[in-house]
């Protein structure tokens, strides 16, 4: 059985994976005493917020038909690839990131959350950059990847310097 997706599909999964990171690290923040990692957390949050945007905007902008077609993947794997990318991010039953904060994890362990987060979300963009086309938007999907690989720039250096 094949799984496919057309543009509007593809850009929901990519909404809620901001959605869930929006939502981990402001809850995150609320869980950190240190004035400077809690500012990056927050700082963090922003930024995933206009990421969030961003594929807000490329999905207004999908004609009718972008709603309808589906990703052409012959075998199956992109599809397959991102679903399960989706499903790790915190659906349907699975505990998300942000589920698992208790309040008692370290600052390190909320940035080693948050780095392992940001590594799944860098994959999941790659694989999306190949199913979106020049037209839908391929070069802001590109630009969210430089950003998220800045965040794990970010996240590595704030962890350094808690050692």
């Amino acid at each position: 059985m094949s799984i496919s997706f057309n543009a509007d599909e593809i850009f929901e999964m990519a909404e809620e994976i901001e959605r869930n990171g929006v939502e981990f690290y402001r809850k995150a923040a609320q869980n950190v005493n240190d004035k400077k990692t809690k500012q990056m957390l927050l700082d963090m949050a922003e930024m995933e917020d206009g990421h969030l945007r961003t594929f807000q905007q490329m999905r207004e902008e999908l004609d009718s038909a972008d709603r309808v077609e589906t990703v052409f993947d012959p075998d199956n794997q992109a599809a397959l690839y991102l679903r399960a990318m989706a499903d790790a991010r915190g659906s349907e039953g699975k505990i998300s990131p942000t589920e698992e904060l208790t309040g008692r994890e370290t600052p390190k362990e909320i940035l080693e959350t948050a780095l392992n987060s940001e590594k799944d979300s860098v994959v999941f963009y790659f694989g999306l950059k190949g199913l979106v086309p020049p037209k839908a938007g391929r070069d802001k999907v590109e630009a969210i990847i430089t950003e998220e690989l800045g965040h794990i720039t970010t996240l590595l250096r704030q962890l350094e310097a808690l050692k």
